[in-house]
């Protein structure tokens, strides 16, 4: 019942010849249904690593692809980690999930710097505006006048975290919108969701960890979808697969543009087949917390995208997920 940075705190285990052993505790407050939300089991992987590179040149994730073999619970649980290859730019580990000796996650992590100090500004090309082919916030609303709604009904870290859906992106679902297709288009925007998301509590605030999290609070494809395109979906709970996440940027620090606890977030979906569909998720900075500060001429320009992720998921009714989270984990 802890707020994320708490819930993600892991221990040093006795130390084996072959990997390095962590362990703790999966919080039951960061669930979705009956099962933990695969991003905040992600967080978990990724601390691991951070606390494992914390000594090393290379202290920063940069991507991380996770394959979610099972469903884990609430519980104990022990990450394995493996050093792969450490070369001058980057290393590459592999963390492994287990419960009871069950393997849950399987991870590939690779680390390297992606700080913010004048050495790193020379090591290649970055795209940012002022320039006309950088990418700017896709978000419509300001924080500060952003509405704060309710999430999905399934998420239990609900009390944990303040989110407030952009209107206008939201209406571009619709039946009559442009976006939708037909035989003459080429190609299609497929369907878009994006919010402002504020942390409750002040001691949580946005770090690499956090956003494996928040790179996984969305709403996915199908639940944006009129129910003329989704005969018979009832409750639904969508478990994650597979999940790849890119740390694009520094965190920039807390100051006047941009906020501590508070992050943009934007997601869009095209494909569903038999199911499986897919999830795209851009992480931006804040300029303030959700209903505080002011709209100030040019705070677009400041903000920065610093996380995207790419998913595979299912549809499965949510009485499933009730069940597996209640169930043992079977070998």
């Amino acid at each position: 019942m802890a707020p994320l940075l708490q819930a993600v705190n892991i221990k040093l285990s006795s130390p084996k010849a072959e990997y390095t052993s962590y362990a703790g505790e999966i919080d039951p407050d960061w669930l979705v249904g009956a099962v933990p939300n695969g991003g905040y089991i992600l967080a978990l992987l990724v601390n691991a690593c951070i606390q494992y590179q914390s000594t090393s040149s290379h202290r920063d994730p940069i991507h991380v692809t996770a394959h979610y073999l099972t469903t884990s619970v609430p519980s104990h649980f022990e990450i394995r980690v493996r050093i792969v290859k450490t070369g001058h730019t980057f290393t590459n580990l592999t963390t492994e999930l287990y419960q009871r000796e069950t393997l849950i996650i399987t991870a590939h992590q690779i680390f390297g710097n992606n700080s913010a100090s004048p050495q790193a500004s020379t090591r290649g090309l970055t795209l940012a505006p002022p320039s006309s082919y950088a990418r700017r916030l896709p978000l419509y609303t300001h924080p500060s006048t952003a509405v704060v709604r309710p999430g999905r009904s399934v998420w239990k870290f609900q009390s944990h975290i303040t989110i407030a859906p952009d209107p206008q992106i939201l209406a571009k679902n619709a039946p009559d919108h442009p976006n939708r297709t037909s035989a003459p288009t080429i190609g299609g925007d497929g369907l878009e969701w994006g919010a402002w998301l504020t942390f409750q509590n002040k001691s949580d605030k946005i770090t690499p960890t956090s956003l494996a999290f928040l790179a996984d609070v969305f709403k996915h494809m199908p639940g944006l979808m009129p129910p003329s395109e989704r005969p018979g979906l009832g409750r639904s709970w969508f478990p994650t697969i597979v999940l790849s996440l890119e740390f694009k940027a520094p965190i920039p620090s807390s100051s006047a543009t941009h906020a501590r606890r508070t992050v943009g977030l934007y997601s869009s979906g095209k494909f569903l087949n038999d199911g499986r569909h897919d999830g795209y998720v851009e992480v931006w900075t804040a300029p303030c917390d959700i209903g505080e500060g002011k709209e100030i001429p040019g705070w677009r320009e400041k903000q920065v995208c610093i996380a995207v992720a790419k998913q595979m998921a299912s549809i499965i009714p949510i009485e499933v997920n009730m069940k597996r989270g209640k169930n043992e984990i079977k070998l």
